[in-house]
């Protein structure tokens, strides 16, 4: 079994997430009941037991914004405690006049190896997170993205393919910073005109040398565990990406709303490991240890 680094994991506790402890809201990912409440690494370590993950990476989940500092803060001490997480993704703002203050706040965080804003909009109003499908070639937000790079931070994209023409731009201007899409570019169904127009975003966004993407959260529209699914996420993205700028992650405890972690990570080996060794060893392993340097 090919030993496998999660690059996107998420714990919590219910009383620092605003959208687990107020009204339930409209999420890509459907009804969430069953995770309105604390998610610890000991769970999670338990979910995954007999995985093969050896490291896992945190991204962050949505803290009230003011909290920024205390969500690593958190991941931090977890990982003094307990050894896990390897690497933090935290959250800033890129929509502020000058994020250097909140970046010099989290630089602090041994872990620390990138950030995450949302910048996924949709037609679809409860696909919808930013403030507009053009927030990501916002003024503010390209310039605050311009500065991660002073900092050797990546950022975690997350857009849906009408956007990637914008985010393109964002990632094109900025080749010293590595950028990670999320959830492979949300696919959001299997109809040829989706299929198509999502497999043209990816192809734009391959032109960029220092763009990746994470094969996760593929079930967030389905709402289940679906093994032809991932394949042909899995194909068409070493296809068009490249096995080296892809990388593994169980978006956990996400995806416990519809599957198990054994479940989820067997189909996304079955998908793989049709490609051969060498793609098993980048998709599980190498891409994330180059881009989130796990300790």
């Amino acid at each position: 079994m090919q030993k496998a680094i999660d690059a996107h994991f998420h714990i919590w506790r219910q009383q620092d997430q605003p959208w687990l402890v107020g009204p339930m809201v409209p999420r890509i990912f459907g009804p969430y009941e069953p995770i309105r409440r604390d998610y610890p690494i000991t769970e999670f370590l338990e979910d995954q037991k007999g995985s093969g993950v050896e490291k896992a990476v945190y991204v962050q989940t949505n803290w009230a914004k003011e909290d920024f500092e205390k969500e690593v803060a958190f991941l931090q001490k977890t990982s003094d405690e307990t050894g896990w997480p390897h690497a933090i993704v935290g959250y800033a703002d890129m929509t502020v006049d000058d994020v250097r203050h909140q970046i010099d706040r989290l630089m602090k965080y041994k872990l620390l190896r990138g950030v995450r804003m949302q910048l996924h909009w949709h037609e679809t109003p409860a696909f919808r997170f930013a403030s507009s499908p053009d927030q990501v070639v916002d003024p503010k937000v390209r310039t605050n993205v311009a500065r991660l790079k002073d900092y050797g931070l990546s950022f975690d994209l997350q857009l849906f393919p009408a956007q990637m023409k914008d985010g393109l731009t964002l990632v094109g201007e900025n080749p010293e910073t590595d950028f990670i899409l999320t959830h492979a570019g949300m696919l959001t169904g299997l109809d040829p005109e989706t299929t198509e127009a999502w497999k043209a975003g990816l192809r734009t966004l391959s032109a960029a040398p220092n763009f990746y993407a994470k094969l996760s959260g593929l079930g967030t529209f389905v709402h289940r565990n679906d093994p032809a699914l991932i394949t042909y996420i899995v194909d068409n993205a070493i296809e068009i990406l490249g096995a080296d700028h892809l990388m593994f992650g169980s978006n956990f405890p996400i995806e416990k709303l519809w599957t198990s972690h054994a479940e989820l990570i067997k189909a996304h080996r079955d998908a793989v490991a049709r490609h051969g060794p060498a793609a098993e060893a980048d998709i599980f392993r190498n891409t994330a240890e180059k881009v989130y340097r796990p300790v």
